[in-house]
């Protein structure tokens, strides 16, 4: 049986680390844990999805 994808049940924030750019990346929570990520100016296009231990492993900056 093929998991569920996950739904995005929060908000799209803007990473902090954008600061006032363009070229920003917004991130949202999803259903399972993980996070959604999306390209500040491509609002309704490919999102990348990441599962809560491959967003917990990430690096910070």
């Amino acid at each position: 049986m093929a998991s569920a994808t996950p739904t995005v049940v929060g908000p799209f924030v803007k990473a902090s680390a954008s600061g006032q750019q363009d070229a920003c990346v917004e991130v949202a929570p999803l259903s399972d844990g993980g996070r959604a990520v999306r390209d500040s100016k491509n609002q309704h296009g490919p999102r990348l999805h990441f599962a809560a231990a491959q967003w917990a492993a990430s690096p910070t900056a």
